[in-house]
């Protein structure tokens, strides 16, 4: 019985581990590839950018297809989907910001889900402070 447990309790963190490393060599390749991202930090108009959420020349999604708004007055973007580490920047209520995909990470008030933002800097935000704009998004 009690061997049955130990896997199933261990899982959470081994996901855990592997979506923080899945991340970090996103990060890793964002520092050397050139993103589709909005630079400015405003979030800017919905209907600026490239096409918005369509499939690019390649096949690939463009980034930034999701969307959402910040729905608290100061949310601290960090580098990692944990409360613990480095904040990035601050967003402001009302914000709308890109999101490239969701994973999971510290629970925020019941909620684990993060969203990894590519508004000028690739930065994470709890998803309990931001709604989306259309479509949820896509698993990281």
């Amino acid at each position: 019985m009690s061997t049955s447990s130990v896997p199933s309790s261990r899982s959470p963190l081994v996901r855990g581990l592997a979506t923080t490393l899945a991340a970090g060599a996103l990060a890793a390749a964002v520092a050397v590839t050139p993103a589709a991202a909005n630079d400015e930090w405003g979030g800017g108009d919905s209907s600026s950018g490239a096409t918005g959420g369509e499939w690019g020349g390649d096949g690939r999604r463009e980034q930034g297809r999701y969307r959402g708004v910040v729905t608290t007055d100061r949310l601290p973007l960090l580098t990692s989907p944990s409360r613990g580490s480095e904040v990035i920047r601050y967003a402001r209520r009302g914000e709308t910001v890109r999101i490239h995909c969701k994973a999971p990470g510290n629970r925020v008030r019941g909620n684990p889900l993060w969203y990894l933002l590519t508004d000028g800097t690739w930065a994470w935000g709890a998803a309990r402070y931001i709604d989306n704009v259309g479509p949820a998004p896509r698993w990281c």
